[in-house]
């Protein structure tokens, strides 16, 4: 699958100055871990954010945004922003914010 650096780049910038960030090939792309725990990635059909089960809802509502999807499997609580969608500023922060979050209530590994 191919990257794509664009969107990679973007979270590269909102995410700069995060602490125990860690940035792993994933998903066909790049995937960024927050305390040892999946926070969001980008390949070439969007970026992925981690919202939590039941934390969606207000995601999905939005035009550009869908579930996430692993090999058939919806992934319960993950969701994929188009590029296009990925290019509003306020959206993209707002689903970066919902995952950082999400993943705060989570135990360190």
């Amino acid at each position: 699958m191919a990257r794509d650096e664009g969107l990679e780049a973007l979270l590269e910038d909102e995410l700069a100055g995060e602490p125990d960030l860690v940035v792993k090939p994933m998903f066909g792309g790049r995937a960024w871990l927050l305390h040892g725990h999946l926070l969001c990635g980008a390949r070439h059909d969007g970026i992925l954010f981690r919202l939590g089960r039941g934390r969606d809802g207000w995601a999905l509502a939005v035009a550009g945004v869908a579930p996430m999807f692993s090999r058939d499997r919806r992934m319960e609580g993950w969701v994929r922003a188009t590029p296009e969608a990925c290019g509003d500023d306020t959206l993209r922060r707002r689903l970066l914010d919902a995952a950082l979050a999400f993943v705060a209530t989570l135990p360190p590994k």
